[in-house]
């Protein structure tokens, strides 16, 4: 708290069962420290009897209140995509905003893009169909050690003889032996590495699952895979494999990118731009029937454009466009002041009509001075570096607007792994064996596990004497 200095912050919220099947509420928080660094600190997790909105942010407001802290102050929240979180009427996300117009939440775009893209192209049919299929392959096909060794050494005689006839070429990292990719609805890009992998494998599947037909111990394994083969065979699915493919290739780069620290967030913005256009082009015409060109074909890329104006949609495209403008790579080459200042009208709270006329002041001052005039500015990686130097070398109190646009584009969180590792120590500190520990206990021990960098500088003397000065004892700890 002391190093939060009573400033601004973002929160990243999410919640999971405990071994007990206790829904758990873990809360960090993102900010600016003093330095201009940002962090990341989680501050605790808290039982919640159930899991509606309201429920949720009486949480986070009575946890935040225990450290003097309102929802006032914050600039940025992190959820993942259900409606409790991201409801537009009655969605945490919207419940915390009446407390504070500009908590803006975007984190979560390329965990709610996969799963938006995904499901827009299982309503069709054919694709529900042609994912069902991949999935029971790879279930009959990995069903033993045998058939997966079997597979691998089909494939690389594949590979081998593909290389005696010159199709493939030679050289470090080429030719790497592939695996098969199960594909999960939340997992960023499986769909798309499942659906390649299983084309470039093809040959091999059907070879396994040719000799399962023959080989199999069951009548009911022979059959599965006879009829695996039979449809895996046909032109509908290898034109649906191929159709998906080059689809959810079309949004992957836009999905990596989106994964990425915050310096490659100006390509992230050209690549929702690279996106859209591709996703609208018109292809050229084919010798396939009027059903796969039409009917599936163009109303799954409709379908896909209308997702992407809806998830990146004005307000948060000004947003990104803004942080993409602070950027300082390339000695500031995409700084913008018109864009810059129409990501600060989304702060009305922070920037009035005054505010903003000095802003546009400042921000003409400041440009000159950091990129042509002072030389600790240049080759700087980042919005981090940025922020720190404006406060190491004090330009900070001189650019006073502007360093807080700044933060406010550091506080849109960029990644989960603070909450994630929050679970996965959750499981390590309440365990089967240790199932009945209390909540308030187990948000005790969690903190310092996760924090630890923190408390490994404490001394043993301090952590004492606060345990002696929390209440009366019989003697000196």
């Amino acid at each position: 708290m002391d190093d939060l200095n009573g400033d601004f912050f973002a929160l990243l919220v999410d919640e999971s069962c405990d071994v007990s099947r206790k829904e758990q509420l873990a809360i960090v928080m993102r900010y600016v420290n003093r330095c201009g660094s940002v962090v990341e600190h989680f501050i605790g997790i808290v039982h919640v009897r159930n899991t509606t909105a309201l429920c949720l942010k009486k949480a986070i407001v009575d946890y935040l209140a225990q450290h003097s802290l309102s929802l006032s102050y914050v600039r940025g929240q992190c959820y993942d995509g259900a409606s409790n979180m991201q409801g537009d009427l009655r969605g945490l996300k919207t419940l915390i905003q009446q407390e504070s117009k500009s908590a803006y939440s975007i984190h979560y775009f390329a965990h709610q893009l996969q799963l938006t893209l995904v499901a827009v192209s299982k309503k069709f049919l054919e694709v529900g169909e042609l994912v069902l299929l991949v999935s029971n392959v790879l279930n009959i096909v990995e069903g033993s050690f045998k058939r997966m060794n079997d597979l691998r050494e089909s494939q690389a005689e594949k590979v081998q003889e593909a290389l005696d006839m010159g199709k493939l070429e030679t050289g470090r990292g080429l030719n790497q032996e592939l695996g098969l990719v199960r594909a999960v609805d939340t997992r960023w890009g499986s769909h798309y590495k499942s659906f390649k992998n299983f084309i470039s494998m093809f040959g091999s599947i059907i070879n396994v699952l040719d000799t399962i037909v023959v080989d199999a111990r069951t009548l009911e394994e022979r059959a599965k895979a006879k009829g695996y083969l039979s449809t895996c065979q046909t032109f509908e699915v290898a034109f649906m494999l191929h159709l998906m493919r080059d689809i959810l290739g079309i949004t992957n780069e836009l999905n990596t990118s989106l994964q990425k620290k915050e310096q490659d967030l100006a390509n992230a913005i050209l690549l929702v731009e690279v996106a859209k256009r591709r996703s609208r082009r018109k292809v050229a015409d084919y010798t396939i029937l009027h059903h796969y060109r039409v009917d599936i074909f163009f109303k799954i890329i409709d379908w896909q454009v209308q997702e992407l104006n809806a998830r990146f949609n004005e307000v948060t495209t000004n947003l990104l466009v803004g942080v993409a403008c602070l950027n300082p790579v390339d000695s500031f080459s995409s700084f913008d002041i018109n864009k810059i200042l129409r990501m600060a009208k989304l702060y009305p709270d922070d920037f009035d009509e005054n505010i903003t006329v000095t802003l546009k002041n400042q921000l003409e001052t400041y440009i000159v001075d950091v990129r042509d005039v002072d030389e600790r500015f240049s080759n700087l990686q980042g919005l981090v570096d940025l922020s720190e130097t404006l406060v190491k070398t004090k330009k900070h109190l001189n650019y006073p607007f502007v360093f807080r646009l700044v933060k406010f584009a550091l506080l849109l969180p960029v990644a989960t792994a603070t909450v994630e590792r929050t679970f996965s120590a959750m499981k390590l500190i309440k365990s089967e064996l240790r199932n009945r520990m209390n909540d308030e206990f187990m948000s005790g021990c969690l903190v310092p596990y996760v924090e630890r960098k923190i408390f490994n500088i404490i001394s043993d003397e301090t952590i004492m004497n606060m345990f002696q000065e929390m209440k009366t004892r019989r003697g000196q700890l």
